[in-house]
């Protein structure tokens, strides 16, 4: 939360936003601070994260780092904890917080101290590596009680050799270093052995094991690795372009910055990429080590060499990245979307967009209602129906519907079209809804004439009907305009804010249509949703579910838990997470 110079003054989390920030602005809020905090704030930013384990991480690091003045309550001296493992002849397994000055291995952060606690007490049983103090297990004459219920090898009289005790170690580095795979094998052989025993209790047992292992090794994408560079994604979408910046400093994400520009269609992604790291990093910025941005610019050569001589050190730009700056990029790029996504919504910029639809249509006044039709189906199955609502506000939700579509031959676009106009308009005719300032419907001049005839049929009489079809190339920008009693179709400018506004609804009520396609297909289909992945076979079904423990395991799997499935590549490990995540 930012004030009116930009300063911070609060930085929290929140896993619905929506709830959170409202929560702030509410009539019945007591609390003095909260209500100091909301006559300073001028402005958000918001930075995604994949998982709430990130999100706090992410939210200690920026406190430290800023020190907001609302964040009082969160400034003590509590640090995460770690996983500590000692470098004696014997080494202890235990839980740290604090300076890190006893010589080691240091595994971690954890989010909370309940989920480090877990992961000791599993890898007790696993490895049964010892969490005694030193001076504990330098006096013992006989083993304790954690050898007799399994859970230590008792090295402190000897009960296992050097080189053994040895092993579990290794494998508990390994476990802790996200080599699980051993761990992981071992428990789904067990809950099969007891499944086949039919000691459900007990493979149930080693179920939640496995997927508590999954919680425990996810990856912190926020805080992993190694270095300082920079992230850059771009997302652009009705003639508006974001830049998104991630700030990585020694391994950590401390923090995200987006940047708005108005283009023209005729710059290319890469075009736009390279000018933005030129002019950014060449005005006196300070370089990182590394940049990696999502496409290798053809200048990127060049301005490598120029930012090295002025950094005074070599400065790389990476695309083609894997593991960790893979994970940071698609962040960032999720950030992008997210950030433009909010820009496009905002009220300034519907506003604009408004009066520069009325200026090109010749209009007596500023619009203040639109509603746009889009059909969406696969094969001609299972057709859906969108309307979105947009207002002089930006998109209104609350008003969005879908429609079954029924009765009619399977892909017949103007049928379906037909159909949804006249539910909606026998409604607007009989006074229940408001009737639109501009109808939009998303394709050419079929659409337009069914929107024609059912107006006519039920004598509903609305100012403007637009239909928009892409052109030729079917790429942004070059959009065809159909408006009755035009022959040939009006192609705007690309820069053209109507034209965006026309983008912006139509795309909206694509995305909606499409969604509510897929939940209506997903839901008749009776198979288990495995089957319907292609390159999901009965093999590695089965894989899945063993190494997952179920649907629910792999429904919170990640794509790089997915991708550790033997059979499994990243584009597969994609696929099967956004069937889950659609």
């Amino acid at each position: 939360m930012l004030s009116e110079h930009g300063k911070i003054l609060y930085i929290g989390k929140a896993r619905n936003l929506k709830n959170r920030v409202t929560s702030y602005f509410r009539k019945t809020v007591d609390s003095p601070k909260t209500q100091a905090l909301v006559k300073q704030i001028q402005n958000f930013e918001i930075t995604i994260t994949n998982t709430e384990a990130e999100a706090l991480i992410l939210e200690q690091n920026l406190i430290k780092t800023h020190r907001p003045r609302f964040n009082i309550l969160l400034r003590d001296d509590k640090s995460y904890p770690y996983i500590f493992l000692s470098n004696d002849k014997y080494p202890r397994l235990t839980l740290h917080r604090g300076a890190k000055r006893a010589k080691g291995k240091y595994f971690g952060p954890f989010p909370g101290v309940g989920s480090a606690k877990e992961s000791l007490n599993l890898l007790q049983k696993l490895f049964q590596v010892r969490q005694c103090e030193n001076s504990y297990f330098a006096h013992r004459s006989r083993a304790c009680l954690q050898y007799q219920i399994k859970r230590c090898t008792a090295p402190c009289v000897e009960a296992i050799s050097e080189t053994d005790y040895a092993k579990d170690v290794a494998m508990t580095r390994l476990f802790y270093q996200g080599h699980n795979e051993q761990v992981i094998d071992d428990l789904a052989i067990r809950m099969e052995e007891a499944s086949d025993k039919l000691a459900f209790e007990e493979a149930a047992r080693y179920r939640d094991q496995i997927s508590s292992m999954r919680d425990l090794i996810q990856q912190q994408v926020v805080e992993r690795g190694s270095g300082d560079l920079d992230v850059i994604a771009m997302a652009r979408n009705a003639g508006l372009v974001c830049i998104q910046l991630l700030f990585i400093r020694q391994g950590r994400v401390l923090g995200s910055h987006s940047y708005f520009q108005s283009l023209k269609r005729d710059f290319t992604d890469s075009e736009i990429l390279e000018t933005f790291v030129s002019q950014y990093y060449l005005k006196g910025t300070k370089i990182p080590s590394e940049i990696v941005v999502k496409m290798v610019a053809k200048g990127a050569k060049v301005i490598s060499q120029v930012l090295s001589e002025i950094a005074e050190h070599q400065v790389k730009i990476s695309a083609n990245v894997r593991e960790m700056r893979q994970q940071w990029l698609k962040m960032a790029t999720t950030n992008a979307e997210n950030a433009l996504s909010t820009r496009l919504a905002s009220n300034q910029t519907i506003k604009s967009r408004f009066q520069a639809l009325s200026k090109i249509l010749g209009l007596q006044c500023v619009p203040e209602r639109m509603e746009c039709f889009d059909i969406s189906h696969t094969s001609g199955e299972q057709t859906v129906a969108s309307c979105v609502v947009f207002g002089l506000e930006g998109p209104i939700n609350s008003l969005y519907r879908r429609f079954n579509i029924k009765d009619i031959t399977g892909g017949d676009d103007f049928a379906a079209m037909h159909q949804v106009l006249q539910r909606r308009y026998k409604r607007v005719k009989s006074g229940e809804l408001e009737v639109p300032d501009i109808l939009v419907v998303d394709g050419g001049k079929g659409q337009l004439k069914q929107a024609e005839l059912v107006l006519d049929e039920l004598g509903v009489e609305i100012p403007v009907v637009i239909g928009i079809a892409k052109g030729r190339t079917r790429k942004a920008g070059f959009e065809q305009l159909f408006i009755p009693g035009q022959a040939n179709p009006v192609v705007m400018e690309a820069d053209e804010p109507a034209l965006h506004l026309l983008q912006h609804i139509r795309d909206e009520s694509h995305r909606f249509a499409i969604s509510g396609h897929r939940a209506k297909r997903a839901k008749v289909k009776k198979a288990s949703p495995l089957e319907s992945i292609e390159g999901i076979g009965a093999v590695r079904r089965r894989e899945l579910l063993r190494r997952f423990g179920g649907l629910q395991g792999i429904k919170q799997a990640t794509i790089s838990d997915l991708k550790r499935i033997p059979g499994i590549n990243q584009t597969l490990a994609e696929n099967i997470h956004n069937r889950f995540h659609e």
